[in-house]
């Protein structure tokens, strides 16, 4: 579970804007954290597979924000030339 604090430090890395809380990149950036504890909880509890199937649905929502995130960098891409 990400502290208050923690969550904190990280929007405001990867925020685009002073009031930016829930966009993709900053949703991608949490995900990655959230990911990143449950997989050190699963390398201790091995057979806890409650945790594992939340993991697993985090890094298939993880995905889905890449791809939109990959997809509109494309459009702004082919925008500029």
């Amino acid at each position: 579970m990400l502290s208050t604090s923690k969550k904190a430090t990280l929007i405001k890395k990867t925020r685009t804007n002073e009031k930016d809380t829930g966009s993709s990149e900053v949703q991608v950036t949490l995900l990655t954290e959230r990911i990143a504890e449950l997989t050190e909880h699963l390398k201790v509890h091995k057979k806890d597979n409650h945790s594992r199937r939340g993991l697993l649905k985090l890094v298939a929502k993880r995905r889905s924000h890449q791809k939109y995130l990959d997809g509109k960098q494309k459009k702004t891409e082919g925008t500029e030339k």
